[in-house]
């Protein structure tokens, strides 16, 4: 009897710590494919979420926020640092960023770092400065702080680019219960699948977190060329070979001067 009261008081204990709400996140994007042509020029997805609150506990709207993270096909680069040797700019150094995604966008109804505290931050790898990007430095990996010269220009040059980005301002509520964020997809995006993680945040504590995910593929012409050059490579080459010659011999034609 004893045995079983302790055990009661126990689940009652466990029970006082548990959330009082359990919030659930629905979300769905306009588009999960994305055909590229020899006429894209980027487009825009948009993704809207509902919260769906416990029914046993109140909405608590004044304190949510809402993180979207888009991960794009993971690459190899390199950045490289120039400096004048003898008054000419040479590559002096170079560091090379392994498997880091092509593709970053966070998006967010305010600034992160008002959103949480920066180890769950980075613990959670949320914003550019808390994602983890493995570079080679000699021989070892590692990911180095935020402010890291070449970590920093990489970063730079990818936001140059559209490829990485960071809104506080890309989800907006719509309602007390619904938002939605714009994904902004550019006409040189990466071939392959997207991640979209989201998050809801209350008090810096996460409180619900769900995944979608769009594709991004070749389409038309480009398609058929992209999958003959990779499955059919031998008559691929042939092809443009000949293609080349026919070309120059066509030009040679119509320049002559006799």
């Amino acid at each position: 009897m004893k045995r079983l009261r302790l055990l009661t008081f126990a689940l009652v204990s466990l029970a006082g710590t548990m959330p009082a709400a359990a919030e659930h996140l629905v979300v769905s994007l306009s588009n999960h494919r994305v055909a590229i042509n020899s006429n894209f020029i980027g487009e825009e997805l948009v993704l809207f979420g509902t919260i769906e609150p416990d029914p046993n506990s109140s909405l608590r709207s004044a304190n949510y926020d809402v993180v979207v993270t888009v991960i794009g096909p993971v690459k190899t680069f390199r950045t490289r640092r120039k400096a004048q040797v003898a008054g000419i700019w040479v590559n002096v150094d170079s560091r090379e960023f392994l498997k880091v995604p092509s593709y970053l966008a966070t998006l967010s109804n305010r600034p992160v770092s008002d959103i949480a505290k920066p180890e769950a931050l980075r613990r959670l790898q949320i914003g550019l400065d808390n994602m983890i990007l493995t570079q080679r430095v000699g021989g070892d990996f590692a990911d180095t702080v935020h402010d890291d010269p070449f970590r920093a220009a990489f970063v730079n040059l990818e936001q140059q680019s559209g490829f990485y980005s960071e809104r506080s301002t890309g989800v907006t509520f719509l309602t007390s219960s619904v938002f939605r964020a714009n994904i902004s997809v550019p006409a040189n995006a990466s071939i392959g699948n997207y991640a979209v993680e989201v998050k809801l945040f209350t008090n810096g504590t996460v409180l619900a977190a769900t995944t979608s995910a769009f594709e991004i593929i070749k389409a038309g012409f480009e398609q058929y060329v992209a999958n003959a050059a990779l499955n059919q490579s031998l008559l691929y080459g042939l092809a443009t070979t000949m293609l080349a010659l026919l070309t120059g011999w066509f030009a040679s034609v119509v320049f002559r001067r006799d």
